[in-house]
């Protein structure tokens, strides 16, 4: 299990300084696609039996890993990244991009995920391989990796799979030039370098460290729940198809193409699950690294708010049970 970072006043100032950064970092390079993705590799690494576990611990930055097959074209987010990153000194990698997974969804129009800093980066590169193949069959290697090793259910996966309608616009298949021609690619680019977004005008120029207003009218790349209408007309990929012929993973993506909603408010939580998978967590942040006698000053103040509030909700309830009995009297 990865250790936590240190967190005090000044980290989570820089996280929130982070978070504007990125923000304006992914509608000035129109870049969403490529930073969920790569907030998604550095997750999917996790492997709680191996020796070197992986998940969300930076090490997608890694040379060696970049060079793989399965991480083509990520150089490109892990190098935007580098940008903030030499402006926050504090700020971990892992947390940096898992926070730029969360800012490229709410940007496009997807739901707030909660967002808990104090990954620890990981210098160690896990073993190739582990991360989802889109072009391989089967449901059960979808719950093979999210199931067994990060703990996800049916639903969740479906949920997270669902942010495919930004992801797959950077997926690399050799040889499959259907995929390719429905993804936007322009033939011989990278596919970092392939996202087809319309030139920004000469306000949106002028705009360029300032996050756009109107998310819609500004980005193309729109998160919502089409992924799953999309899937059930024609599944492209094995992945799709898994989802739309396995019967239980089928029913969640039938109930999400016809309830965004729904699909939003399970893909927060699926999502905030995988960015924190192998992670410790658990603790309120705004307690991480207070003094022992100060955090027992805290928790007696805590304590009390919470008994007020309970006294006074069981008081409300009485008042509202004695009232009705007097006007049914």
């Amino acid at each position: 299990m990865m250790e936590l970072n240190p967190i005090d006043e000044e980290y989570t100032k820089e996280i929130e300084k982070a978070r504007r950064e990125l923000r304006a970092l992914i509608y000035r390079e129109k870049c969403a696609p490529d930073m969920l993705r790569l907030a998604w590799q550095d997750a999917c690494s996790y492997n709680p039996e191996s020796q070197i576990k992986g998940g969300p611990s930076g090490w997608i930055r890694n040379e060696d890993v970049l060079e793989r097959q399965e991480n083509k074209g990520l150089a490109k987010p892990v190098r935007l990244c580098e940008d903030v990153k030499a402006k926050l000194k504090k700020v971990s990698y892992a947390d940096l991009y898992q926070l730029a997974g969360v800012v490229a969804v709410e940007v496009t129009g997807g739901p707030t995920i909660p967002f808990l800093p104090g990954r620890e980066d990981a210098d160690e590169s896990p073993q190739e391989g582990r991360l989802p193949n889109p072009d391989k069959k089967g449901a059960s290697h979808l719950r093979d990796i999210f199931s067994t090793r990060m703990g996800l259910s049916d639903k969740e996966i479906v949920a997270l799979l669902g942010g495919h309608v930004l992801v797959r616009q950077t997926y690399v298949i050799d040889g499959d030039n259907k995929v390719n021609k429905e993804i936007g690619k322009r033939e011989g680019n990278d596919s970092s370098e392939t996202q087809n977004l319309r030139e920004p005008s000469q306000v949106e120029k002028k705009e360029e460290s300032v996050a756009p207003k109107d998310k819609e009218e500004r980005d193309p790349w729109k998160f919502d729940n089409s992924y799953f209408e999309k899937s059930l007309a024609h599944a492209t990929l094995n992945m799709d198809k898994a989802l739309t012929e396995d019967k239980k993973f089928r029913k969640h993506v039938e109930h999400y193409a016809k309830n965004k909603e729904a699909f939003f408010e399970d893909y927060a939580v699926a999502h905030k699950k995988l960015s924190e998978v192998g992670c410790n967590l658990k603790h309120p942040f705004m307690f991480r690294n207070v003094p022992p006698e100060k955090l027992k000053q805290i928790k007696p103040k805590a304590k009390g708010v919470l008994r007020t509030v309970i006294i006074a909700v069981a008081v409300l309830g009485y008042l509202r049970k004695k009232k009705s009995s007097q006007v049914k009297t």
